[in-house]
């Protein structure tokens, strides 16, 4: 599959989410459709969009986005991530049918576990180079290399941060008591 590059190339007309998890399994396995949820509202309690909450190992991570670019060019919102002991969760936030109306957009969420093994995980520049930010962010906060990221300095840490302290970790990494500034 080649990644849309220009709108021609998306399908005008959204599907149900039931397509696109049924496509996520069939390629990634049912393991990797987590939860589903339909989110109501109004008078009526009609269907607003839908939530599907996807994983995936982060050697197929661009091979989901891929997937999911099958169906419309996935709009990305931010990267959350978390320090879960042996692992950092990345949570990539993504729509799908953003400009389709009520009850037709789909909001994903991929997450990828990046083992404290091996932080290093494949960047998303190359595909939607409006991820530079948050990955870097990413980086700077968490530890995590996103190989084929061009740029890779600091946006939130001040320029003479020591890079070795991760300020969103909860292990050795993370900021020691001493570290912390006290303002008042």
């Amino acid at each position: 599959m080649t990644f849309p590059k220009v709108s021609q190339d998306i399908p005008p007309v959204p599907v149900p989410y039931s397509k696109v998890t049924a496509r996520i399994a069939e390629v990634f396995g049912e393991s990797s459709v987590g939860r589903i949820a339909e989110k109501k509202a109004g008078r009526e309690d009609n269907v607003c969009f839908s939530d599907l909450w996807l994983s995936v190992e982060k050697d197929r991570f661009i091979e989901m986005v891929d997937v999911l670019a099958e169906f419309d060019f996935p709009h990305f919102h931010v990267i959350s991530g978390n320090d879960d002991g042996e692992a950092v969760t990345l949570h990539y936030h993504f729509s799908l049918f953003r400009l389709a109306g009520r009850g037709d957009r789909i909001g994903v969420t991929v997450s990828v576990p990046v083992y404290k093994t091996d932080l290093v995980m494949p960047s998303l520049f190359s595909r939607i180079p409006g991820v530079e930010y948050s990955e870097r962010e990413i980086r700077e906060m968490l530890g995590i290399d996103f190989d084929g990221l061009p740029n890779k300095a600091l946006i939130f840490l001040p320029e003479d941060w020591d890079e070795t302290i991760k300020p969103w970790r909860r292990d050795e990494t993370g900021p020691k008591a001493e570290d912390v500034r006290h303002l008042s």
